[in-house]
């Protein structure tokens, strides 16, 4: 199971080095989301910080640019990194979509099937002068007249599909060359919700097998010497999460639909998401996040062997201060070193 990790920074300097750190200590690759910065151009500041990991997007949203736009942007990181660039897309969700970007959010599943589709053709494509001509609901693209005039590292550019739904999930199986996980989830969700749906799309395509599909699986993770600090220190993370109604069915099925609904309620009373640590109970921290010393963490990551090919660990975030977000990150860089036997 390879050990991946989502660099945090205040700044992309800091951002770029966290990563060089994580690099050294052994993660195998280092992942950017999208949200308070461009994905991509994240990606590019830790392409210059690194030299042997490889650097993925954890997502890009794949409906705010044009296929093409994301084709030329995953081209120019992969020449950039040297064949280092994973390509991870995410639909988002349909307010953000359309009230932030105004872009069109379409069937999702059918939208980001078209999308990779046409990011694949272009990719393989852009140099030869061939005419594209390909259909479609949501993405059609037709391109004469053009040719990519600088050679590319690679025809193919792994594609990775973040999902937590059953059809996205399926489609992940059905097309990806990985899947993502939400940012918190169980080896028993993965197992039971999740790993169903990636054999069924797996099923679904003649001589698709699951070596075919690398499955990355998430985890918010706080490490620390004392236990109930670790435990404290995550607290605010799983809150932010649990305030979001569209995860009611993923709390119920740990059995905490009623802590969920408790920290929902504190949030519509006024209590902003970035502080409703106080609301969440150490059985909601112990069922979705790894927290612990070195020892009980390293034993949490073992429920995931045989389930996943890849664990991407972070560092919680949410209701913390930066300088208590960047003890997090080290304590789990130090993890990773301990796994890994890198340097810290």
């Amino acid at each position: 199971m390879r050990i991946t990790f989502a660099p945090w920074g205040e700044t992309l300097q800091e951002l770029a080095d966290a990563a060089r750190r994580a690099e050294a200590a052994g993660a195998e690759v280092v992942w950017v989301p999208e949200l308070h910065r461009s994905a991509t151009v994240s990606a590019a500041a830790l392409i210059g910080a690194t030299s042997t990991a490889q650097v993925g997007t954890a997502i890009s949203l794949a409906f705010t640019r044009s296929p093409m736009v994301t084709a030329l942007e995953a081209l120019d990181l992969d020449e950039l990194s040297g064949g280092r660039f994973l390509l991870g897309l995410g639909t988002g969700v349909q307010r953000l979509n359309e009230d932030w970007h105004n872009a069109r959010w379409g069937k999702p599943v059918g939208h980001l099937g078209e999308t990779v589709r046409n990011v694949r053709r272009f990719v393989a494509s852009c140099t030869s002068g061939e005419p594209i001509e390909l259909d479609g609901e949501f993405e059609p693209m037709r391109i004469r007249g053009y040719e990519r005039p600088y050679p590319t590292q690679r025809s193919e550019i792994p594609i990775y599909l973040a999902a937590m739904g059953p059809a996205m999930t399926r489609l992940a199986g059905r097309i990806g060359d990985g899947w993502i996980s939400h940012e918190l989830c169980s080896p028993t969700y993965l197992s039971e919700r999740i790993l169903p749906e990636i054999q069924a799309g797996l099923d679904a395509v003649e001589g698709r097998r699951r070596e075919d599909i690398e499955l990355v699986v998430s985890a918010c993770c706080s490490v620390d010497g004392d236990p109930r600090a670790a435990v404290e220190r995550v607290r605010g993370h799983v809150g932010f999460y649990a305030s979001v109604r569209s995860y009611a069915d993923f709390f119920a099925f740990h059995g905490l639909g009623e802590a969920q609904q408790r920290v929902v309620e504190a949030f519509r009373s006024g209590r902003g998401a970035e502080h409703l640590a106080e609301v969440v109970t150490p059985a909601m921290v112990d069922a979705v996040t790894l927290n612990g010393d070195r020892a009980r963490v390293i034993e949490q990551l073992g429920a995931y062997e045989g389930l996943a090919d890849a664990v991407k660990l972070s560092a919680p975030t949410h209701g913390l201060t930066p300088a208590q977000i960047r003890i997090a990150q080290d304590e789990v860089i130090g993890l990773i070193s301990a796994i890994s036997g890198g340097l810290q």
